[in-house]
C-alpha cells in the first residue's frame, strides 16, 4: 500500500492537501467560533517575519528552528495585537490590520536586505505550488517520502491530540470565558497553546500549498461546518469532510482545466461554502425561506380563524363570515382566500358550507389561545 501511494503523484498531491485541511480546521474550528478567525491570515502572512529573524540568526532555511521561529512569529502577532485592543484605542479586526502588515512587511523588507541570494521567496511562501510536493522527498528506509507529507501528518497529529486531551477546556473557554476562568483552566494558555499550533500548521503548509490556502482551509471548512450544525464534535466531522472533498474534487478539476492546483482547492472550499449557506438544513437560505413561508401561511390560517370566531355568533356572521368578507377586511384577493380556506379546511379547523364559514372545535379553540394565551377565558 505503501510504495502504491509513493507511486501515484496524484493520490501524494490529494493526500497532502487533505492534510493541510484536516490540520487546519481542528484550530481553525476554534477560532471561527471565537470569532477570530483572521488570525490566522494575520499569522500566515507574519510568519515571513519569524523565517527571515531565523535565518539571519542561524542561517537554517528549514528545519525545527526554522518552524519554531516562525511559529512564534505568529505568537508575537497575536500578543501585539492584544496589546494593542488593550489600550481600548483601536478594535480587534483593526488591531490585526495593523500589526500583520507591519511585521510582513519588515520581513520582505529583510529578506530583500540581507537574504537576496538564499532561496526565501514570498511569493512561494503565500502562494507554494502543491503539485510539486512528490519532488521534495526524503529517505526513511527503502521509501522516498515527500516531505511535506510527513510535516503535514505530524501537524496533523499533534493538532488532533491538542484537540482530543483539552477538548471540554477548550470548548468551556470557547463559549464561557468567563466561567473557565473562575474553573481555574487558564483560557488564555489555552487559546495562546491553540495559536502556537496553528503557527506551526502555518509554517508546514507554506512551503507545500502556501499561506493563502491554509487560511482558505483554516476559515472555510469550519465556517460551513458552522451552517451545518450547534454540535462541536460534528463541526470537526463535517470540516474535515470539507477539507478532504475540496483537496480531491480540487485537483480533479484542475488537472482537467489545466489551472492551479492549490488555487481550485481553495475555490472549491468557497463551492462547498456556498451549498452550505444555500441548502443548509438550518441555516441556509432555502430552509430559511420554506420556514418563512410556513410561518406566512401558519399566520393566514390564525387571522382567519380569529376572524371568524371574533364575529361567530353575532349578528353579522351572516356578512363577515363569509369568503367575500376575508377580500373586503382581510384585503385578500379571490385566490389568495380560496387557498387559506383549503388549507384550514384541510387542517380541519374550517368548515365551508356554499360561500359561508364556520369554526371546529379545533379552530375555535385554536382562536381562544390566540386571543388569551394565558386561558383565562376558559377558567
Amino acid at each position: 500500500m505503501l510504495t502504491a501511494l509513493l507511486d501515484n503523484v496524484a493520490l501524494q498531491i490529494m493526500l497532502v492537501g487533505a492534510l493541510v485541511g484536516i490540520a487546519s480546521t481542528l484550530v481553525g474550528t476554534f477560532l471561527v467560533l471565537r470569532g477570530t478567525s483572521m488570525l490566522s491570515d494575520a499569522i500566515g502572512h507574519s510568519i515571513v517575519f519569524g523565517i527571515v529573524i531565523v535565518w539571519l540568526i542561524t542561517h537554517q532555511q528549514s528545519g525545527p528552528v526554522q518552524i519554531l521561529g516562525a511559529a512564534l512569529a505568529g505568537v508575537l502577532t497575536v500578543f501585539l495585537t492584544e496589546l494593542l485592543v488593550s489600550t481600548r484605542r483601536v478594535k480587534k479586526d483593526a488591531a490585526i490590520g495593523l500589526v500583520f502588515p507591519v511585521l510582513f512587511s519588515i520581513g520582505v523588507l529583510l529578506l530583500n536586505l540581507y537574504a537576496r541570494d538564499v532561496h526565501i521567496d514570498t511569493h512561494t511562501v503565500l502562494l507554494g505550488e502543491i503539485g510539486f510536493v512528490w519532488l521534495d522527498t526524503v529517505t526513511l528506509g527503502d521509501y522516498r517520502v515527500p516531505r511535506s507529507l510527513l510535516s503535514m501528518g505530524a501537524m496533523t497529529l499533534l493538532n488532533a491530540a491538542f484537540v482530543v486531551l483539552f477538548f471540554k477546556e477548550l470548548k468551556l473557554a470557547t463559549f464561557d470565558e468567563a466561567l473557565a476562568k473562575a474553573l481555574g483552566l487558564a483560557p488564555g494558555l489555552l487559546f495562546y497553546g491553540l495559536l502556537l499550533l496553528t503557527s506551526g500548521t502555518a509554517v508546514a503548509a507554506f512551503d507545500a500549498v502556501g499561506a493563502v490556502l491554509f487560511v482558505a482551509f483554516v476559515i472555510v471548512p469550519p465556517s460551513t461546518a458552522y451552517l451545518l450544525t450547534d454540535r462541536l464534535w460534528l463541526m470537526f466531522l463535517y470540516g474535515i469532510a470539507v477539507s478532504i472533498a475540496s483537496s480531491v474534487s480540487g485537483y480533479a478539476l484542475a488537472v482537467a482545466w489545466d489551472v492551479s492546483i492549490g488555487g481550485m482547492m481553495a475555490v472549491m472550499t468557497g463551492v462547498f461554502l456556498m451549498l452550505a449557506f444555500l441548502a443548509g438544513p438550518r441555516y441556509g437560505v432555502v430552509a430559511q425561506l420554506l420556514r418563512r413561508r410556513g410561518q406566512r401561511r401558519h399566520n393566514e390560517i390564525r387571522t382567519l380563524a380569529v376572524h371568524l370566531y371574533h364575529h361567530e355568533g353575532g349578528p353579522e356572521q351572516g356578512v363577515e363570515n363569509v369568503i367575500r368578507a376575508l377580500r373586503e377586511h382581510l384585503r385578500w384577493d379571490a385566490a389568495k382566500a380560496a387557498r387559506v380556506v383549503q388549507r384550514g379546511s384541510d387542517q380541519r379547523l374550517i368548515l365551508r358550507e356554499g360561500e359561508a364559514l364556520r369554526l371546529t372545535s379545533q379552530g375555535r379553540e385554536m382562536a381562544r389561545e390566540i386571543l388569551d394565551p394565558s386561558g383565562r377565558s376558559s377558567a
